[in-house]
């Protein structure tokens, strides 16, 4: 039986260690499938996108996911050429695309969103950032990359670094992460810390440190989570600036970490990880990025699917 079928995906909170390494499972088949048949999967399926905020990533990743399982994708990625900009409301809107499409993709500056979406959708409703609170698909990327590239991730030691309070997809990692057997350490400026009204379930799964100081950890991680400090979120730019290149990880910080450690990165990123460490063997967030439409092909072939493929 296919639990996926027909689901929302709202929440990494929603996903059991044994879901997560279905889709694992079904995203490893995603990849060795052949292009024709990887196109049967969801031929004939709409996916309809709606996002309120910039997005470069995961819209695209969407649109090449469906297009590689023989789907198809319309939706606005500007709302302001939308009748959001006349007044509609996101519900009116939600409702008016599930009508066009199968699953509904949806990015919205407020907490909540997602879940308000799925209730007044008739369509099946994936996550792609509500607010600050969780990006579950990016969540799913991210333990997907750690899995491929480390063989695992019971066991391993993951820092976590950036920004900590504005980053959404920190908050799904660290849901994410509460499934499996890992030391954690997260590491930021004081105003930037995790958000303690935030992670008070993530406690009862997971324990981890804080730290204001990379050199505390970083001879010790096999993954370094690197996150920017976005701008965008801060409601003063005075503080922004305070806290502006806390952190830059370049070759110097990559000669004390372990040698088959790598270095992940959601994107985009500003100054944060140097180029120079680009074409390093330790670098993976380009690889990042292309699992990403592979994880969200294999959701889109689990929600369409009754039967799973």
């Amino acid at each position: 039986m296919n639990e996926f079928y027909q689901k929302d995906i709202i929440s990494i909170k929603d996903f059991n260690k044994v879901q997560l390494e279905q889709i694992f499972a079904s995203t490893d088949k995603i990849i060795k499938l052949n292009p024709i048949e990887r196109r049967e999967i969801c031929k004939g399926n709409g996916l309809g996108y709606l996002f309120y905020e910039p997005s470069t990533r995961t819209r695209l990743s969407f649109d090449a996911a469906m297009a590689s399982v023989g789907g198809n994708s319309l939706g606005i990625s500007d709302i302001s050429s939308s009748s959001t900009k006349k007044g509609e409301s996101l519900a009116d809107t939600v409702r008016i695309m599930s009508n066009y499409s199968d699953v509904l993709v949806l990015r919205h500056p407020l907490d909540g969103s997602s879940r308000f979406a799925a209730e007044v959708s008739s369509k099946p409703v994936i996550n792609a950032g509500s607010g600050t609170e969780e990006h579950p698909t990016q969540a799913i990327q991210d333990l997907f990359t750690i899995r491929k590239e480390k063989k695992k991730i019971d066991g391993l030691k993951i820092g976590i670094i950036g920004d900590l309070k504005y980053g959404r997809t920190v908050y799904s990692l660290l849901h994410g992460l509460g499934n499996y057997d890992v030391d954690v350490h997260l590491i930021s400026p004081e105003s930037l810390r995790i958000r303690s009204d935030s992670i008070y379930e993530i406690k009862k799964k997971l324990s981890f440190t804080e730290s204001t100081k990379i050199e505390d950890y970083i001879d010790d991680l096999d993954v370094l989570y690197v996150t920017r400090i976005q701008k965008e979120r801060f409601p003063d730019e005075e503080e922004y600036l305070k806290v502006k290149g806390s952190y830059v990880v370049g070759l110097d910080l990559l000669q004390k970490m372990k040698d088959d450690s790598i270095i992940l990165h959601p994107l985009p990123r500003l100054d944060e990880i140097s180029t120079d460490v680009d074409n390093t063997k330790n670098a993976k967030y380009f690889e990042q990025a292309e699992y990403g439409k592979h994880t969200r092909a294999a959701l889109l072939g689990l929600i369409l699917n009754e039967n799973g493929f």
